[in-house]
């Protein structure tokens, strides 16, 4: 598979990663068996890159990642995060900690769980607040030095967080939704990454989903997924989401492509910095995915996209959520 190089500091991975959150967490029913077969197949079709974090299960997550990936580690570069602290009761209900003395044990309880004697990429899953940026990452460029964790990373964070945390150490890599009904990062964010040398890992590039063209109601969904609470999956805003997905549908026919392809195409097509890490718990859509490194976008057909498809409706995340992204 083609590589890309996230940073500077020469973290070469897979142009397209695996997202493993919805293998273990906030979107229904899931099976170890299903999920490990999935993992597998990833690194057949030549995916290196393996995205998860402590708040996934919370804490199984790593567990199955870890076991599974064990035989193939030198082959492999996981992505974990810390940050986000869950109630296992209650997983709608969470806090942010960045301060380091829990960055270090975060870090040493995800050590565990993988199996691993480094983190290739260590996130902070959200910013902390009330803990100054400079601090947290502080305690990150601890774990590097101490040879717990090859590279640094931010998620949704703020262009001017960016730059502070780059300034204490480099950030080698900076995840946030992208995708084409999430393009919020391209005024300012985008760019900063850009000047400052930050790779950039775009989760949920098919939109929690709809962009496959496979949901189409609440119905689709398991009682307990989150989903069924997210603003865009709701009311009159999926009523003009579904509009966006319709047209993407036709894009995507008229290139002899499924929606995915065309959706994850066009995320690739955004820059050789830029790395999508679409999610799944099943091999024929890891597949699927997996084919759109072999779509190619012309620059009409790019332009053609931009110019016709819809603004999302909705907030990204509930209302509650929402301080937490781009702090």
């Amino acid at each position: 598979m083609e590589t890309r190089e996230l940073g500077r500091q020469g973290l070469r991975v897979s142009a397209q990663g695996l997202g493993c959150m919805g293998m273990s967490a906030f979107y229904g029913s899931h099976d170890d068996d299903v999920s490990a077969r999935t993992l597998r197949r990833a690194i057949d079709l030549g995916v290196t890159f393996f995205d998860t974090s402590d708040a996934y299960g919370p804490h199984t997550n790593e567990v199955l990642v870890g076991r599974v990936l064990a035989d193939h580690r030198d082959e492999v570069q996981i992505a974990t995060k810390f940050g986000i602290v869950l109630d296992p009761d209650d997983l709608t209900a969470r806090g942010v900690n960045g301060t380091p003395a829990y960055v270090r044990d975060a870090c040493e309880a995800s050590l565990r769980r993988l199996g691993v004697d480094h983190i290739d990429l260590y996130y902070q899953h959200r910013v902390d607040p009330r803990t100054p940026i400079e601090e947290t990452v502080g305690a990150m460029k601890e774990l590097v030095e101490q040879g717990k964790v090859r590279y640094l990373g931010l998620s949704e964070a703020s262009a001017e967080t960016l730059r502070r945390a780059c300034a204490i150490h480099p950030i080698t890599a900076l995840q946030t939704e992208y995708s084409l009904w999430s393009r919020h990062v391209e005024p300012e964010i985008l760019p900063a990454c850009r000047k400052l040398g930050v790779g950039f890992v775009a989760y949920s590039p098919l939109g929690r989903g709809l962009l496959t063209g496979a949901i189409r109601s609440l119905d689709d969904f398991d009682a307990d997924d989150t989903r069924r609470a997210a603003p865009r999956f709701l009311g009159d805003n999926l009523r003009r989401n579904l509009e966006l997905v319709d047209r993407v549908n036709e894009l995507a026919t008229a290139k002899g492509c499924t929606p995915a392809q065309l959706a994850l195409a066009w995320v690739l097509a955004q820059g050789d910095d830029i790395v999508p890490i679409p999610g799944t718990r099943h091999v024929d859509r890891l597949e699927e995915n997996i084919g759109a490194l072999d779509i190619v976008l012309s620059a009409d057909e790019l332009q053609t996209i931009a110019e016709t498809l819809p603004p999302a409706a909705g907030l990204r995340y509930p209302e509650t959520m929402m301080s937490l992204l781009d702090a």
